[in-house]
């Protein structure tokens, strides 16, 4: 019996054993605000170039879930980028199907679902794709042609969920919807709570100020490892022919100083996404940037991966 013993604790010495990999991935498929970069009628220099030669990392705000176990993959979001995110997405998860096993639709605002049109006849022509919704943004897409053909054909098969409510996906993967403030004119506004075997996720691409929400976002990021959160515009000058009260976000800058006294351990988890395309967070050069990074921050990136 000694003998064993020794042996065993030989081959543990020589061959230790190794942390499973998480089973669970996140990649980051889009960081650009609903109308994307360059922006359509734009005549600033931040667009000025982009239409001649395109940046193809400039896609719309869309997260990918990838359960390796169970070659799953799930969508956050249906950008109006869905085709070239959706094969970045089974690419990067391995995997031969082309319709994802669920896509996840924060609100009905142009960015976050009108993606859902390449599902149609006219493009993909898929089947019964789970779209998982809050209740009125299922009505809407019930509802309103053109969405309505993509429910009546079977191309979409929307799933009413609701705030607070727990999704099992698999055995390693839950999302739980939570309500923010945001402008509601055709659905309630979501941001997503993911839970993976290892790691938690908070995904909130828009929501009107911190001030207005009814939940406490410090301690939000504190009960997660990795916070996604609207960036949409760095501060006011930078659109300043918008009336900012009919677009209401979280400025960079606001939202640093409501942080800013976090250690820089919560700082880390802090991912700005979501970014107008004025926003210099969009420029790696910019001073804007080495401001974010040199204070602690991380801003998201096209392509990023991350294990739950």
């Amino acid at each position: 019996m000694e003998y064993f013993k020794h042996l065993i604790l030989s081959l543990w010495i020589v061959f230790p054993v190794i942390a499973q990999e998480p089973s669970v991935s996140l990649v980051v498929l889009g960081t650009v605000q609903d109308g994307g970069s360059p922006h359509i009628g734009c005549r600033k220099e931040c667009c000025a170039l982009l239409f001649q030669k395109p940046d193809p990392r400039r896609k719309v705000v869309a997260l990918g879930l990838i359960d390796h176990t169970s070659n799953k993959t799930f969508l956050l979001e249906a950008t109006p980028n869905l085709p070239q995110q959706l094969k970045m997405l089974n690419t990067t998860a391995e995997v031969d199907t082309e319709a994802p096993n669920g896509i996840f639709v924060t609100h009905a605002h142009i960015g976050h679902y009108i993606g859902l049109m390449y599902l149609g006849k006219e493009a993909m022509n898929a089947n019964e794709v789970p779209v998982y919704t809050l209740p009125r943004m299922k009505r809407f897409l019930e509802n309103n042609g053109p969405w309505s053909q993509l429910v009546t054909l079977g191309n979409i098969l929307p799933i009413e969920v609701n705030f607070e409510e727990t999704i099992q996906l698999s055995s390693d993967l839950q999302i739980i919807p939570i309500q923010v403030p945001h402008r509601d004119e055709f659905s309630e506004t979501a941001g997503f709570k993911i839970i993976g075997p290892a790691k938690k996720v908070l995904f909130i691409p828009d929501i009107d100020k911190w001030e207005r929400w009814e939940k406490d976002i410090l301690s939000e990021i504190k009960n997660v490892d990795y916070a996604f959160l609207d960036a949409t515009f760095f501060d006011g000058e930078e659109i300043n022919t918008r009336d900012l009260s009919e677009i209401p976000h979280p400025f960079v800058q606001e939202s640093m100083a409501l942080f800013k006294a976090l250690p820089r351990s919560e700082k880390q988890k802090i991912h700005f996404i979501h970014f107008n395309h004025t926003n210099p967070l969009l420029r790696s050069d910019s001073d804007a940037s080495s401001k974010v990074l040199q204070q602690g921050y991380r801003i998201a990136q096209f392509g990023q991966l991350l294990k739950l």
